[in-house]
């Protein structure tokens, strides 16, 4: 696909993605339905609650994952270099968005080395999609895209209904398992597998894992519908059609969390997908999360400045602490233990 193309792509993305009425699907993440059991004396001192979490090893000083976001070839160094610079003065973990057109097209996108120097102590992922593995050259990919940021760790994304509803979208996907089972015994660091506003289900994710994923990142319905962007971009009313009838597919967040923890106990696990605010984030951490992730909640401000990124995500951990001090939780890991209301 030529450079002008991939980049006239990505650029439609971003405009859509930045008006929530065109991205926003029909399906919610499930948050709604979970209501902590409220303690009015929790005998704790908010600004000592323990938000620290970590990722890959890595340790942060808040469980948020600035998630893996479009960015068009106008915007995409700036929306990185902010994006990085407030995970770096926040503590968190960021994930760049795909790395395809930056490797495929030699303009780097703000996706190179100078993230790291923004960003030395933090858990950086580097990203691919999945189909982009079965290309001959798949695991040079996998491999330039992890060295091009010195990254921490290599995000496969999981798109195939995307895929299915984009004109000249990748069709092929036998093997996919298989490649990425190959990165994670070949690459010299983890990955991190993510679906992109569909959800994984616990028989996929543990497909993932037996295949050497370490982390999963379910990634549920809820947020972004990439069926209902597609559908804003089809060219024919036909291609509209297809698309929208999808809007509302995939799994909500919650329940892709509740049955992964269930399934495996023990793997790493991000929630995203309709994380709007810290209240959510409270709820899925509940529910089994170790990190959450957010992206396009914070994209407007990533377009703005890295004051305004460190603001958006200040807020959310704000919110956080508060609904662990009136869970009476001194800890994430009292957080998990809270009551519900019945």
């Amino acid at each position: 696909m030529k450079e002008s193309e991939l980049s006239r792509r990505k650029d439609e993305h971003l405009d859509i993605v930045l008006d929530p009425d065109k991205a926003q699907g029909q399906a919610r993440a499930g948050w709604a339905a979970i209501r902590f059991e409220h303690c009015a004396l929790p005998e704790l001192d908010l600004d000592t609650i323990d938000l620290s979490a970590s990722l890959l090893g890595v340790p942060l000083k808040a469980p948020v994952l600035i998630s893996s976001m479009t960015g068009g070839a106008r915007l995409a160094p700036a929306i990185n270099r902010h994006l990085a610079e407030a995970a770096q003065s926040l503590g968190i973990a960021m994930g760049v968005g795909s790395q395809r057109v930056s490797l495929e097209t030699g303009n780097d996108l703000g996706l190179s080395r100078d993230l790291r120097r923004i960003a030395p102590d933090i858990p950086l992922l580097a990203n691919l999609g999945a189909a982009q593995l079965l290309q001959a050259n798949g695991m040079d990919l996998a491999r330039r895209a992890v060295d091009a940021l010195e990254a921490n760790g290599l995000i496969i994304h999981l798109n195939p209904l995307q895929e299915a509803v984009q004109p000249g979208g990748d069709r092929q996907w036998r093997g996919v398992l298989e490649r990425i089972a190959h990165a994670a015994s070949t690459l010299q660091v983890p990955i991190i597998v993510k679906e992109v506003g569909a959800g994984l289900s616990a028989t996929v994710a543990r497909r993932l894992v037996e295949a050497g994923v370490q982390v999963i990142d379910v990634a549920g319905a809820g947020g972004t519908s990439w069926a209902a962007v597609e559908a804003e971009r089809a060219g024919t009313a036909a291609e509209r059609e297809i698309a929208m009838a999808f809007a509302d597919w995939g799994i909500p967040t919650a329940t892709c969390v509740r049955n992964v923890r269930a399934a495996l106990p023990d793997v790493a696990l991000i929630a995203s997908g309709g994380i709007r605010n810290g209240l959510d984030a409270a709820k899925a951490i509940h529910l089994g999360a170790d990190l959450v992730g957010q992206a396009a909640s914070a994209l407007p401000a990533a377009t703005q400045s890295t004051e305004a990124v460190i603001e958006h995500f200040d807020i959310l951990i704000r919110q956080l602490r508060i609904a662990c001090f009136c869970t009476g939780s001194a800890s994430l890991a009292a957080l998990r233990e809270a009551p519900l209301l019945a």
